[in-house]
């Protein structure tokens, strides 16, 4: 019966110990979730910017490609063989430098002997026509001393014109590409001898749609770039617009002139080319990296500022907006609706941020935004 009665007293104190333990344990966690409630976090620190009108050039893109206004491979009119060669690859050249010459030693022999005939035939056509004015001879003879005379000169100049096709010429000023020719080789008629490149100004052809014949005219401004030459700008104008549409791709050629003073450009390139139009276009704008983009909608941050029950301005928070974007220039992008100008929107970590969260506006290392930048590692 004693034994009983320590168990009885022994679970009693056993239950007792446990539901003090537990009930210390419960108000420990509620104190823990009190203080959860109440603990505010800190605002987060974010750099702005404002919402802006602007008035943006309005722009034709299309890729084009380079082309020489002359431009030309010398090629060998004749056969023979190359026995001087008059130029050094890569050098500029002026219209009428020699290029090369070939073996012209038989020519230059007819041509000696074919000199003498004219002289010949010229003393005979002379004296031919004292005696027909003395009506010595016939006219007849006269008239066959005549045709030996001018048939000697014609024979004299055919084989100084066979020395000139031997003789290569540049047929115009440019630059000249790598020599594809050695002494002592034998050219046949078509053989390349260089490339002759006339280079400063240059032609760029590009296409745009039919539907944009309207908006482009000779004189109109272009903007080239290129990977080439990150970060610069070349400027030129409309010259030429083809007088017929491509049927298969209803696309109009048109050609513009491009000054090319450094030879940066080269024949064959492709650039982007931007038509320049007369009408400028008015839009809102903000920082491209204030945009939060996501798949059911983009939208930005606002700050805005927190009111409290007295209806008194108490800090900053964010509130999120969506909105309808166009197009982007630079490190701009243009709001087509959801945003009004004035309103200040959180312009980079926009990622991290969430609605109604509070803020604090920092902008000593906000970056410098700008419609045309050029990047430092270009």
């Amino acid at each position: 019966m004693v034994m009983v009665k320590r168990i009885i007293i022994t679970l009693i104190g056993l239950i007792v110990l446990i539901g003090g333990l537990a009930g210390i344990k419960y108000l420990q966690i509620e104190r823990m979730t009190a203080y959860g409630d109440n603990v505010v976090p800190p605002p987060e620190v974010v750099t702005t910017a404002t919402a802006k009108n602007d008035s943006w050039e309005s722009f034709l893109t299309a890729v084009g490609s380079l082309e020489a206004v002359q431009g030309v491979a010398v090629t060998a009119e004749l056969k023979g063989k190359v026995v001087r060669i008059a130029f050094e690859p890569g050098t500029m050249v002026e219209t009428g430098d020699l290029l090369i010459e070939q073996d012209t030693s038989v020519e230059s022999a007819q041509l000696r002997a074919a000199e003498a005939e004219v002289a010949l035939a010229k003393i005979n056509f002379k004296r031919s026509k004292e005696l027909v004015a003395a009506k010595t001879i016939s006219q007849s003879d006269f008239d066959n001393a005549d045709a030996k005379f001018k048939q000697a000169v014609a024979q004299a100049d055919n084989i100084r014109a066979i020395i000139g096709k031997k003789t290569i010429r540049a047929p115009f000023a440019g630059r000249l590409g790598i020599r594809q020719v050695n002494l002592g080789q034998t050219l046949n008629e078509g053989d390349e001898i260089v490339s002759l490149q006339s280079l400063d100004p240059i032609y760029v052809n590009f296409l745009l749609p039919q539907q944009r014949l309207a908006q482009v005219y000779p004189g109109l401004a272009i903007r080239l770039t290129t990977d080439a030459f990150p970060g610069q700008v070349v400027s030129g104008k409309i010259t030429t617009i083809n007088p017929q549409v491509d049927a298969a791709t209803r696309n109009i050629r048109i050609q513009a002139t491009v000054a090319n003073p450094s030879e940066l450009l080269r024949p064959g390139m492709y650039v982007n080319v931007s038509v320049v139009l007369p009408d400028q276009i008015e839009v809102l704008t903000i920082p491209a990296t204030s945009v939060l983009y996501a798949p059911y909608g983009d939208s930005v941050f606002v700050v805005e500022k927190k009111k409290n029950n007295a209806n008194e301005p108490s800090g900053l928070v964010l509130n999120q907006k969506f909105v309808r974007l166009g197009k982007k220039r630079g490190d701009y992008i243009s709001v087509v609706s959801g945003l009004k100008q004035g309103e200040t929107v959180v312009s980079t970590g926009v990622f991290k941020l969430r609605n109604g969260q509070a803020v604090v506006i920092d902008n000593t290392l906000s970056p410098d935004f700008k419609q045309m930048p050029k990047p430092a590692d270009a």
